[in-house]
């Protein structure tokens, strides 16, 4: 059941649409903010000077290179064997993902992750007075 609050703070992002290789052709080389959906939860938030590629690295990309990715690998690894790219990449296909073009990623971003709290984002702003 969607989340009133989120969808609030969601409203001037795109629709969700599965997180594919396709979806990030199709965002836009901008600065903005993406945020991944699992199951009406947001699970990341993220910002960068450019959506699309940002949107693939996350997918196709290591574990150096994108927290997301590195973050979804470990949820996935097991005992002796660690998640492929391509077990990362499925994982996140099932996932939805929006984005929206911004001026100001880091403020959006910032805002969001206090507001959400996103389990695979590793640093939580700390609130100002």
């Amino acid at each position: 059941m969607p989340d009133p609050m989120i969808d609030n703070l969601l409203a001037g992002f795109t629709p969700p649409r599965l997180y594919t290789r396709e979806a990030a052709e199709e965002a836009p080389p901008a600065p903005g903010v993406h945020v991944v959906v699992d199951r009406d939860t947001v699970v990341y938030v993220g910002r960068t000077g450019n959506l699309r590629n940002r949107l693939r690295q996350h997918l196709t990309g290591n574990r150096d290179s994108s927290v997301l990715h590195d973050q979804v690998g470990q949820l996935l690894d097991t005992p002796g064997q660690a998640a492929t790219r391509e077990d990362i990449a499925g994982w996140l296909g099932r996932c939805d993902v929006r984005w929206q073009e911004t001026d100001n990623p880091e403020g959006t971003k910032e805002a969001l992750v206090l507001a959400l709290k996103p389990r695979f984002n590793r640093q939580v702003p700390k609130q100002r007075p």
